[in-house]
């Protein structure tokens, strides 16, 4: 249950985040957004760790360096949602990017990439790909 509430909350906040990062970047563009939502959110983010301290920083070490990238994919998700947002509008953007974030996802769990279980593909997961790709389609005309 817990899992489920976290995503909720993650969905508003994607969406909210979208929304209000595309109109700054009306005020001061793309980048500097991009640099200033990532700023606020490590000062936020330090504060809050410096409060709870719930990391095991000599562990560090261990992190496989693959999984340091991360950060790098959080520039791209909110540089290429503002700008969608822009684009087409937040209903159709954040509508492609839970497709393409779902997709994704499925590939990563069939195959079993880092360190996910690898759960085997059935019939009605790949109609169910299928049919929020249709609805996606059937929703941009």
């Amino acid at each position: 249950m817990k899992g489920a509430i976290f995503s909720l909350l993650g969905g508003l906040c994607i969406t909210m985040q979208g929304i209000f990062n595309a109109r700054m970047s009306d005020s001061i563009g793309g980048w500097h957004t991009t640099s200033m939502v990532h700023l606020v959110a490590f000062t936020i983010s330090i504060l809050i760790y410096f409060y709870v301290r719930d990391g095991k920083g000599k562990s560090f070490k261990q992190v496989p360096i693959l999984y340091l990238i991360g950060g790098t994919f959080g520039v791209i998700v909110v540089f290429a949602e503002l700008s969608a947002i822009k684009m087409i509008g937040p209903a159709s953007a954040i509508a492609i990017l839970l497709v393409s974030q779902i997709g994704t996802a499925f590939v990563i769990e069939s195959k079993g990439w880092f360190g996910q279980n690898k759960i085997p593909v059935t019939l009605k997961q790949g109609i169910g790909i299928g049919m929020m790709l249709a609805g996606v389609i059937f929703f941009q005309l």
